[in-house]
């Protein structure tokens, strides 16, 4: 089956945005894709952090999420939404940062808040999310039934959390998973440094499949993004990437693959559990 990844550039006009995503998310499908990702905040990269606090929706009604819904539904595909600022319920100064899933009915599937907070300074950039955002506070992994025959164990995650094992262990349990999704953002340093190294563990390391949708190029609020939007095969291999720029990219998923490299070197069922915790204090 094949699965695609939209890379966006996206801009602090959230009409247009949503245009773009329609736009790629129909191309995609029209290439045979079953499943398309979209990039972390595909709907909007403003000026200011706490525009995000302004654009919040409330869970399970808003413009974004209708329109999510309707891409799904039109162009018949699973869909990972990539992310939008979700309302907190009596909070007013954050959001939470919500991954959306839809199925090809345009139902909402699965929804993952962003668990890991992203903090960064450099001369020329200060980040630091957890000014405007909340935390979630558990892993999302969900079945979809992407072929006749054929359902993918699919695992949530956003942008930094690519950074952290234990949440990608987390996720395949009990039964380990086909696809990890990784809509982002990348900052271009950190990007550059580390993006594809580790897209690429987590794909061995999981012996699965990982969609990566990005943000590629230059805002129109000044900043970079890496992009290099990517799909990772359970060896490690690209299948497939675009540097820069809006576009798509697809390969095909093969269930067969996964069992075969599982087969020939069976890591995951040699995991100690007794592994799991926090070590011995030293004797």
């Amino acid at each position: 089956m094949r699965i695609a990844a939209v890379q966006m550039v996206s801009t602090p006009d959230v009409g247009r945005n949503l245009a773009a995503a329609r736009r790629l998310v129909a191309r995609a499908a029209a290439d045979g894709a079953a499943l398309v990702a979209l990039p972390e905040y595909f709907c909007l990269l403003g000026h200011h952090e706490r525009d995000k606090i302004a654009l919040a929706e409330a869970p399970g009604d808003g413009t974004i999420q209708h329109a999510l819904s309707a891409m799904a539904r039109e162009s018949g595909v699973w869909l990972v939404g990539g992310t939008l600022p979700m309302r907190i319920e009596g909070v007013s100064d954050r959001a939470l940062n919500a991954c959306c899933v839809y199925a090809p009915d345009g139902a909402l599937a699965a929804r993952y808040d962003k668990m890991h907070l992203f903090s960064f300074k450099t001369a020329g950039e200060d980040h630091d999310e957890s000014r405007v955002l909340r935390a979630g506070d558990r892993p999302v992994a969900f079945d979809a039934a992407v072929a006749p025959g054929a359902t993918l164990r699919v695992g949530l995650s956003i942008c930094y959390d690519l950074r952290f094992p234990e949440l990608y262990r987390a996720l395949g349990a009990p039964a380990p998973c086909d696809l990890l999704c990784v809509p982002a953002a990348f900052t271009y340093p950190t990007g550059e440094a580390h993006w594809e190294l580790l897209l690429r563990a987590r794909a061995v390391e999981n012996q699965c499949y990982v969609i990566a949708a990005a943000q590629g190029g230059r805002h129109e609020n000044g900043r970079r993004t890496w992009g290099h939007s990517m799909i990772v095969d359970p060896w490690g291999e690209v299948l497939a990437c675009l540097a820069e720029g809006e576009g798509v990219v697809g390969a095909e998923l093969d269930l067969e693959r996964i069992a075969g490299v599982r087969r020939r070197l069976p890591a995951l069922a040699h995991r100690r559990a007794d592994l799991a915790g926090a070590p011995d204090a030293a004797r």
